[in-house]
């Protein structure tokens, strides 16, 4: 079913208007289909929830099935739909059962694996597992679904990176490079796919109350809850969007860090973090 262009407002696609959104508007939700991967618990649970009280059929993916089956049990209209992302071929089965109910008009990659790690006790088999689930999984997805996105020429692509992958950070050797990698991929994916009407978009999170913060042995700046990360990632695709981050008053200073030289940027890290 193709959205009425009331639910899906497409930008001008004539010419250079810098002021244009840089995807179609998701602004209403009922009837829409949404498939969350990575969504039993955190940011990808709350999203799904909400996108499900605005009336979007939701399906969530996720390896913990127990926490999966769980949120379906709570939340009736939820379609559970197990997976481990890092098996590619129970990736393509499951997309295109999926497909075969209907289209999808956004697709979010959440799953995500995190621990800390240093260089000084560097921990092979721990590199490779974040690489796995953070990386591969999401090309896993979109080996999946980009066939029939792209035949119907609309739907939205939402990638979840992290700050982490902004620049090099303590404790972050396994984790930042690959949504450093997250985040290329997206902007990859948005010059390739804008053009053929679809949306892609990617979402930068600062401390959020989750399953995996919770590791984090000290104090996390503007610390938020998963309901109010899934707002601003709801704002973010109402706008149209592409780099959806939050909360700004951290993830601005953030971006400010991308910008400085090394020469100020490593001794900065090293004074505010203590190591």
């Amino acid at each position: 079913m193709s959205a009425p262009h009331s639910l899906v407002e497409r930008p001008d696609a004539g010419g250079w208007n810098l002021l244009r959104p840089y995807n179609p508007r998701l602004r209403q939700w009922v009837g829409r289909r949404v498939w969350v991967v990575g969504g039993s618990t955190g940011i990808g649970r709350a999203t799904a929830l909400a996108l499900a009280a605005r009336g979007a059929q939701v399906l969530v993916s996720a390896r913990g099935v127990p926490a999966l089956q769980a949120l379906a049990q709570a939340h009736p209209g939820l379609q559970a739909w197990p997976l481990d992302v890092t098996d590619a071929a129970a990736v393509r089965t499951c997309a295109t059962e999926i497909l075969a109910q209907g289209p999808l008009d956004l697709v979010l990659y959440c799953a995500g694996h995190y621990r800390a790690q240093r260089a000084t006790a560097f921990d092979l088999v721990e590199m490779q597992r974040h690489l796995d689930i953070n990386l591969r999984g999401a090309l896993h997805v979109l080996d999946a679904v980009l066939p029939a996105l792209l035949a119907r020429g609309r739907g939205h692509l939402s990638l979840v990176s992290s700050v982490a992958g902004y620049r090099g950070l303590p404790q972050s050797l396994a984790y930042g490079p690959t949504k450093a990698a997250l985040t290329n991929l997206a902007e990859n994916l948005y010059l390739d796919l804008q053009p053929q009407g679809l949306g892609v978009s990617v979402v930068h999170p600062g401390f959020v109350q989750t399953p995996l913060t919770a590791q984090n042995a000290f104090a996390m700046p503007a610390l938020i809850t998963p309901e109010q990360a899934a707002q601003a990632m709801l704002d973010g695709w109402a706008a149209g969007a592409f780099d959806i981050h939050y909360p700004k008053r951290f993830t601005r200073w953030m971006k400010l860090l991308r910008v400085l030289p090394h020469r100020l940027y490593f001794p900065l890290v090293r004074r505010f973090t203590g190591l």
